[in-house]
């Protein structure tokens, strides 16, 4: 009776182990970590930094095109400034941790000369054929409205790259790619990539 019983748990564990039970929680992503090894939390000020020096500095905004506003992200020329200060948002925003491989909004915390928001959003330009990172984007609010305003932190080797690949709307259909850099009028503007992507690391404002 009891090598039945033995029997009957051993066949349940190895049932459970390839079906959990509904409702299991999956385990979390690995948060995303500073230049100290601490762990980026949702709010906080952060400077966004290239990896490979000397090519320009931190993350900023210009006016590229011939309009002002809104205004473009670009990597600053000068390549010992750490840029504007960025805060990240999770889609859940209960979650305080930032995690790789999660949909989040970037948003300068600086004020700028344009009225619109300093949050990211992507942007198609027909005379390039690229699709740019631009600012006016509309913060929280998942979903097919706001699709091109979220974007996740991927590692990359020992690195961290950017990557647009919203999951916030369960029937569109979306491009997924690396976010990298591509050079206009002298700027080093952010743009989705299918070469190498922008290596970037993360220091605390």
């Amino acid at each position: 009776m009891k090598t039945s019983s033995l029997l009957l748990f051993s066949l349940f564990l190895i049932a459970l182990a390839f079906n959990p039970l509904p409702g299991a929680a999956e385990a979390a992503p690995d948060p995303v970590l500073d230049i100290e090894g601490k762990q980026l939390r949702s709010g906080v000020d952060y400077y966004i930094l290239p990896v490979i020096r000397g090519r320009g500095g931190g993350l900023t905004v210009a006016s590229v095109r011939n309009k002002t506003c809104p205004l473009d992200v670009v990597q600053d020329k000068l390549e010992v400034s750490h840029g504007l200060p960025l805060t990240f948002t999770p889609v859940n925003p209960k979650q305080d941790v930032i995690r790789v491989s999660t949909d989040h909004n970037i948003k300068f915390s600086a004020a700028t000369i344009c009225a619109q928001s300093t949050v990211w959003k992507l942007e198609y330009d027909e005379s390039t054929g690229q699709r740019f990172i631009t600012t006016g984007g509309v913060e929280g609010n998942p979903g097919r409205g706001t699709l091109s305003n979220w974007f996740k932190i991927e590692k990359y080797g020992d690195d961290y790259k950017l990557v647009f690949c919203p999951t916030v709307c369960n029937f569109c259909k979306v491009i997924c790619r690396d976010v990298g850099v591509y050079i206009q009028k002298g700027y080093r503007r952010l743009a989705l990539t299918t070469d190498a992507p922008f290596r970037v690391m993360f220091k605390k404002a």
